[in-house]
């Protein structure tokens, strides 16, 4: 028990030192980590190796080999591209350009990770609210938040439906049919909440600015063409193999990291320019990130949880789906949620063997990990990589300003996931 009690504090005061925004929130997870190995090693609950096993090296290495093909990119201009190609598109409106690029976004991390969607999405975002003079905080929330709705509504758009499919046996079709229609509306419910929420932010830029960008040819922002066409062509193929790896029998960090190699051989760039690029910061936030929920995982906190949710097995199916949904969503806002999804997977098995119908509870499991994600800054990996390159512009995105407007958010996709999953499944 007192292993629990250390644990649950070292990571709560971290928590709270990231939330007072007083120190970066690098240096305080690394702080953390050791803190918890330390502590793990005294009490005998936690070791240097169970730590680093603990560390999802996958998650590392996807984000590693898409940050460098994304910095391969940058010099050439392809971003300025893309944010003048839009910016035109858009006709410099913000409310067109955040359902624009909000859609854009949700389409994309359908198919593909929400790591990957955020990492070649959010620097174009950037670029356009740099040209048209827009403060980028709107759009980049937005981008993280309907990201994380959107990847509930595909078996690959989000790490615990993989999860969560191979345990229970679903299919493909199986996430098309059951969570594509609830994640639908709930998304269409939180764009229009996000657009009364950014209200006061969403305002048109002056007549002359529209027009400077409707004059701008989005061609003449190209700088190394050859670059770009290898290095989309690369880009293209590592898509590809995310779609393919369950039939090719490799992991998403393999794909990334093999594009990144074939782009580094067939365009030969300045290496260290490239490496420079890259946000350490992130990939070493992630890895004390990992080491801290594992040092808590390992002290029986994960493990007690479990056994709290067995005990709600007299509960009728529908609150049963309920309450695991929002219990699910809680711990999904403040810890990541795949060893949130690991550790109750046992759990819903175990309930399945005595002979309850726990089809529903899966899905229960992945609308409250899936939306849940949006509640705080650390609730889901593209929420932290989004922060991390809004600190770039002149509006970093805080962990404070986050949770003012993701949480909300979040209750909202909740509610509305809760009615339709009790009218849908019940």
């Amino acid at each position: 028990m007192t292993a629990v009690w250390i644990s649950s504090l070292i990571f709560m005061v971290c928590l709270g030192v990231i939330f007072s925004e007083k120190v970066h929130r690098t240096i305080i997870a690394l702080a953390g980590a050791v803190v918890m190995v330390a502590a793990g090693m005294l009490l005998g609950f936690y070791s240097e190796a169970q730590a680093v096993a603990t560390i999802d090296f996958n998650t590392l290495g996807l984000l590693l080999g898409m940050m460098m093909l994304v910095a391969l990119l940058e010099p050439t201009g392809f971003f300025q591209f893309l944010a003048v190609w839009v910016g035109r598109v858009s006709g410099g409106r913000p409310v067109r350009l955040l359902v624009l690029l909000g859609a854009v976004t949700t389409l994309v991390s359908m198919f593909l990770d929400n790591v990957t969607t955020v990492v070649l999405i959010a620097p174009v975002t950037i670029l356009i609210c740099e040209i048209l003079g827009y403060n980028p905080q709107p759009f980049l929330l937005s981008e993280a938040l309907l990201s994380n709705t959107g990847g509930v509504a595909t078996l690959v758009g989000d790490p615990p439906n993989i999860l969560i499919a191979s345990a229970a046996g679903f299919t493909f079709t199986d996430f098309l049919v059951h969570s594509l229609p609830i994640v639908l509306v709930t998304w269409v419910v939180t764009l229009g909440f996000l657009r009364w929420l950014f209200r006061r932010e969403l305002h048109a830029p002056g007549p002359e600015a529209v027009a400077a960008v409707l004059e701008l040819d989005p061609q003449e922002a190209i700088k190394d063409r050859k670059t770009v066409r290898r290095a989309l062509l690369t880009l293209g193929l590592a898509l590809i193999g995310f779609m393919l790896e369950e039939w090719l029998h490799v992991r998403p960090s393999f794909v990334a990291l093999a594009a990144a190699a074939l782009a580094l051989v067939w365009i030969r760039p300045d290496v260290r320019a490239v490496l420079n690029r890259v946000e350490w910061d992130i990939l070493l936030f992630f890895a004390a990130l990992f080491v801290m929920v594992g040092g808590m995982e390992a002290a029986g906190i994960l493990a007690m949880l479990s056994q709290a949710i067995l005990s709600w097995g007299h509960l009728s199916p529908a609150v049963l789906g309920l309450v695991l949904l929002w219990v699910v969503a809680g711990l999904s806002a403040v810890v990541d949620n795949v060893p949130i999804t690991i550790a109750l997977i046992p759990v819903i098995q175990g309930m399945g063997q005595t002979g309850l119908d726990v089809g529903p509870l899966w899905w229960a499991l992945a609308f409250g990990a899936g939306f849940g994600g949006n509640g705080t800054i650390i609730g889901s990996t593209a929420n932290v990589i989004v922060a991390s390159l809004s600190e770039r512009t002149r509006h970093p995105i805080t962990p404070v300003l986050w949770s003012k407007r993701g949480l909300p958010v979040m209750l909202v996709a909740c509610t509305v996931s809760s009615l339709l999953y009790v009218l849908f499944f019940f």
